[in-house]
């Protein structure tokens, strides 16, 4: 069974930023402390370079044990592969091949840490990459298709003539 908490705000985002949906895998909605699989609960936010807005926890009753075995009765993935729909971005500590692959087809870039941390240092390194130079993939995501002008970068340190 799958339970989801959305929360309903009626002031409206910057519309000159398009925000990246961001999901964390948590077992306790303040830290990413979960593998993929097990997770009881991901905690999805809207991150944009000026602010995070929580949007819905969603929780799951039927984890996996982390065993390492796949049960192919009792599909415990397809639920949480299902409850990221409109993410671009998912944080946990571990996710299996099988696992990340339905992951990425479902449009979502799955990104493994390597230890617990509090969930606003996670939104926080977030919000500084948005800030600076976005991978490409995020650019495509965020609407941002344009290429990064190094120039900037040289004439703000002072070597153009």
């Amino acid at each position: 069974m799958t339970r989801t908490l959305r929360l309903i705000d009626t002031n409206a985002p910057d519309p000159a930023e398009r925000p990246l949906r961001v999901a964390i895998a948590t077992n306790d909605l303040e830290n990413l402390n979960a593998h993929f699989g097990s997770a009881k609960k991901f905690a999805i936010y809207d991150v944009t370079t000026t602010g995070v807005q929580f949007i819905q926890a969603v929780g799951f009753d039927d984890v996996t044990t982390q065993s390492g075995k796949h049960d192919d009765i009792d599909d415990k993935i397809t639920p949480k592969v299902a409850a990221l729909s409109g993410c671009a971005l998912l944080f946990a500590l571990a996710i299996g091949g099988p696992s990340a692959a339905k992951v990425v087809k479902a449009g979502v870039h799955p990104i493994k840490r390597k230890q617990a941390e509090p969930i606003p240092a996670v939104l926080d390194q977030v919000q500084t990459m948005l800030k600076g130079t976005p991978p490409p993939f995020l650019r495509k995501i965020l609407g941002r298709a344009d290429k990064p002008s190094f120039m900037d970068d040289y004439e703000t340190e002072g070597y153009a003539q």
